[in-house]
């Protein structure tokens, strides 16, 4: 491909996207709303990958997007995580000695709308765009939380009284002890065992054991991430990272997407989760970044926002996950600056390296 035949990524489009819905999302969306923790990560973090287009947004709506996160904050029995959302929030009875008291920041066994690991990583990360201090995190309930929702067979549920155990809450288990510069909340030979019987014969992972090798939801990503944030992959055999750097190669199709399955179709997605998995074994020479530029700028819709295939509804998740991977890729300097995005991106937590660097300092545990 020509770099001159390269499309324009409309940034302020999908930059006004993603700022819309923050404040409402459009009906081809609302069933999202149960997870909207998550759908802030997507939208802020789209805005974090803009750089200056961040800086410009008043303080106000800042410190109200932080208000509305630090609100999801929950402590209960299983420790202190991040709520999805205000859906189907309920005032817990928390019994004392004297009275009942009731109260919207705590849960239990019976809550329908307990901390989540996922939203707990996303919220984190959500903070750290914002440039939050961390004063309000609950730190030792935080460590209390991953204890909680650990499995005997080292895999993490998604709240501590159960719920999906897979690849995807084990690394955000990983990432949360990241950022935390503490680990004593994750067993984590246990968890990396977990992660090594998830392996497939193709050399990608599964969500769970047994199951087929996906980059669908990033399973692949996150078993990779989890191991390389353990510092732990040195431990990869060179055979086996050959053949999964392959696998990820040939679901490259010649349109220049991803596929997440063996003879499935190409998603704009999958741009990043087969993407970032390739730059984590640090192949990236074997994938055409011109390629993938090239499809993620054929899902882009008209009025901003980036879709899964071409001519589908544009949501902030497949917004932010194309962009993302964009900015795993430097382009040719003949390239359009228009095309370009001025934040790199680290890898393995999947925020830019400024977001990152921020969260690391201000996260960490003192000891």
């Amino acid at each position: 491909m020509a770099d001159g035949d390269l499309p324009s990524l409309v940034r302020m489009s999908h930059a006004t996207h993603c700022k819309r819905c923050l404040t409402g999302l459009p009906a081809s969306q609302v069933d999202t709303d149960p997870f909207k923790m998550a759908l802030v990560f997507y939208c802020l973090g789209t805005l974090d990958l803009m750089g200056p287009i961040l800086a410009d947004i008043k303080a106000s709506e800042k410190e109200s997007w932080r208000e509305w996160i630090w609100a999801q904050q929950a402590s209960g029995p299983g420790g202190t995580g991040f709520r999805p959302g205000p859906f189907m929030n309920i005032h817990e009875v928390i019994s004392g000695s004297d009275t009942d008291l009731r109260k919207d920041d705590a849960y239990c066994e019976t809550s329908e709308n307990a901390p989540q690991m996922i939203m707990t990583y996303t919220a984190l990360l959500s903070l750290a765009i914002l440039r939050d201090d961390f004063s309000r995190l609950d730190r030792p309930g935080l460590i209390s939380f991953l204890k909680a929702c650990q499995n005997k067979d080292g895999s993490f549920s998604s709240e501590p009284y159960g719920g999906d155990a897979d690849v995807r809450t084990t690394y955000c288990a990983f990432a949360i002890s990241s950022m935390l510069g503490d680990w004593s909340g994750v067993h984590v030979d246990r968890a990396l065992a977990f992660i090594a019987s998830c392996r497939t014969y193709e050399g990608g992972y599964g969500q769970t054991p047994f199951s087929e090798a996906s980059g669908m939801r990033g399973p692949t990503y996150c078993a990779l991430a989890s191991i390389f944030l353990a510092g732990r992959g040195e431990q990869l055999l060179e055979s086996d990272k050959l053949r999964t750097v392959r696998w990820l190669v040939i679901n490259q199709e010649p349109s220049g997407g991803f596929r997440g399955r063996t003879c499935k179709g190409a998603d704009a997605c999958y741009s990043f989760w087969c993407g970032a998995s390739v730059a984590i074994l640090g192949a990236e020479e074997l994938v055409s970044g011109l390629s993938v530029i090239s499809y993620i700028a054929s899902c882009q819709f008209k009025f901003g926002g980036i879709a899964k295939v071409p001519g589908d509804h544009p949501d902030p998740y497949h917004t932010y996950l194309s962009l993302a991977a964009s900015a795993l890729y430097p382009l040719p300097e003949a390239v359009s600056v228009a095309t370009r995005l001025p934040q790199p991106l680290d890898p393995l937590l999947n925020a830019t390296w400024e977001t990152v660097d921020w969260a690391k300092k201000h996260i960490k545990i003192e000891n």
